[in-house]
């Protein structure tokens, strides 16, 4: 029998399908899918990756600009604490008019006017105007022409008007100093009447043409029914103000420019390769793998990088499979025609052949072959749905030893019935430790069934075939050690192959399929082990199938 002809195990029937499963299947207990629950992005799912990094980009700048209200509000307390001022100073001053000679007030006018920068006038009971501090003094200020300032103080109006209107800021009546050409009346000054009637000090507020603010302010005096009125031009507000506004539209001009330069490197750092990606894979999935290959970026070794890799081992994997399914077809094409064809020259031949004997021959070899080819069938079946049973396994904890003795007690059993060949199946050593794993307690009993029926295929008259455990501690190790001639060291690894090219001898040789091994190691790297063949230790003719498997942890032990 040569050496390398023990993958030709396993004529066992599969194990029932059920459940038969494997990692990535979801964990008992865990009711949500990556699908469920209510998605945290929905409302960004319809703009492009470059749209959401230029909006958070400027989310910031937005953040900046909101420096422009608060400035505003800056801007409406300043006016505040003026008016609430020039109300105090309007008071005082018409206390010191009444306590004043009538042929003071003039000079007392011009003098506090200088020094406080203001315009006073007072109006007698009948609204007529009696004295004006711009007319018996100097000026204290004048009103700028905005039709002879630059650029700058034009588009600084512009945007008061448009902080205003973005704040909703109550309208502000505008003041005309053209009006002060004419005579002076109290019916111009709404404040002169409110204080007259309040027999208290009142302000109002204007825009000057330049628009900074003018302060009035008007407060009764005397007994004869006088009324002051004060006013500023409170440039110093609005100056302050535009400077702070100037140096924020800078830095929001510059926060702009860096935001929207940050976005495209980001873009260029993320979305575009994101977009090769994505057109390659797109490319893949249309069917034209074979043309495509995915960059795999090893450059970078951020998330990107690492997508970019698993995706390129991703689309290799599919070919290596494809590959694979392609070359399995090919083998169940060659595998079949064999029976098939000496099943036609039996029948042909059985129509012309008038001898008894020969034709009970003749339909004997077509019996053989009709049972090989349903043995095929069977195990490319098996074969080819192994993999999706494995991924909807749900994983329990099994005894390998009582799977073990599930197996070993079935073939003993058989082996008295048909008393063809006296083989024996024993447990060779037993555990000293836990044999527990976690898996698919079905698919393990197949790996079993395999291996003996793989030893037992190749075990001379008399054979044993034994079961062996071990404890390494985080794993378990099972050995299945027969009595048959070995694998040659050069085959140990082929015989894993499906449809092996290495057979028995002819007298066995329509009794396997070629698939058992192959089956197995799939099953057993499915569970997270590994399947090898190696040499008997005691120097023996025969294999050691060695199986290697996570052991049950404590907390799931228990």
């Amino acid at each position: 029998m040569p050496s390398g002809t023990q993958n030709a195990a396993s004529e066992s029937p599969a194990a029932s399908d059920g459940d038969a499963g494997l990692a990535g299947a979801r964990a008992p207990g865990d009711s949500k899918g990556p699908g469920d629950g209510p998605d945290p992005l929905f409302w960004t799912r319809r703009f492009s990756l470059t749209t959401r990094i230029l909006a958070v980009n400027l989310l910031i700048v937005g953040l900046v600009l909101g420096g422009l209200f608060v400035l505003d509000t800056n801007r409406k307390q300043l006016i505040a604490e003026r008016s609430r001022l020039a109300r105090s100073e309007v008071e005082i001053i018409a206390n010191a008019l009444a306590e004043a000679p009538a042929s003071e007030h003039a000079a007392l006018l011009a003098r506090i006017g200088d020094q406080q920068r203001l315009r006073l006038r007072t109006f007698d009971s009948q609204g007529k105007l009696q004295t004006d501090s711009f007319v018996v003094g100097e000026p204290a200020f004048a009103f700028a022409d905005p039709d002879a300032q630059d650029w700058t103080h034009s588009l600084a109006r512009t945007m008061d008007r448009i902080v205003d209107f973005l704040v909703f800021a109550p309208p502000v009546p505008d003041y005309d100093p053209a009006s002060d050409a004419q005579p002076a009346r109290k019916s111009q000054w709404p404040e002169v009447f409110v204080a007259e009637q309040a027999r208290a000090g009142t302000v109002m507020l204007r825009h000057a043409p330049d628009r900074t603010p003018v302060i009035t302010a008007a407060a009764p005096y005397g007994a004869q029914g006088e009324t002051l009125l004060t006013m500023r031009n409170a440039t110093d507000i609005t100056t302050s103000i535009r400077a702070a506004r100037q140096t924020l539209l800078v830095l929001l001009a510059l926060a702009v420019i860096f935001s929207i330069q940050l976005s495209l490197f980001l873009a260029r750092t993320i979305v575009q390769p994101v977009r090769t990606l994505s057109r390659a894979a797109t490319r893949v999935s249309a069917g034209r793998e074979r043309e495509v290959v995915i960059p795999r970026l090893p450059e970078r070794q951020d998330e990107i990088g690492n997508l970019a890799r698993s995706l390129s081992d991703m689309t290799q994997a599919l070919r290596d499979r494809i590959d694979a399914g392609e070359a399995f077809a090919a083998d169940v094409s060659h595998e079949l025609k064999n029976p098939l064809a000496s099943l036609r020259s039996a029948l042909d031949t059985l129509e012309t052949v008038e001898d008894p004997k020969l034709r009970h021959q003749l339909a004997e070899i077509a019996q053989a072959d009709l049972r090989r080819i349903d043995r095929l069938i069977t195990e490319i079946a098996e074969a080819s749905r192994l993999d999706a049973e494995l991924s909807r396994a749900s994983f329990e904890p099994v005894d390998l030893l009582g799977v073990a003795r599930n197996v070993l007690g079935g073939r003993t059993a058989a082996t008295r019935i048909s008393a063809e060949r006296d083989l024996h199946f024993v447990v060779e050593s037993a555990p000293t430790s836990a044999t527990m794993v976690r898996g698919d307690e079905a698919q393990l009993e197949r790996v079993l069934e395999n291996l003996v029926d793989n030893g037992a295929s190749f075990s001379p008259h008399g054979g044993t075939i034994a079961i062996a455990f071990r404890d390494l501690g985080k794993a378990i190790e099972v050995t299945v050690t027969d009595d048959g001639p070995g694998i040659a060291e050069e085959e140990r690894e082929a015989v894993f192959e499906r449809f092996h090219s290495h057979r028995p001898e002819p007298e066995s040789f329509g009794k396997h399929s070629g698939l058992g091994l192959a089956i197995a190691r799939s099953i057993v790297t499915g569970h997270g082990g590994t399947l090898v063949v190696r040499g008997r230790e005691d120097g023996k003719s025969g294999a050691v199938f060695v199986i290697t498997l996570p052991a049950l942890d404590e907390e799931a032990r228990a």
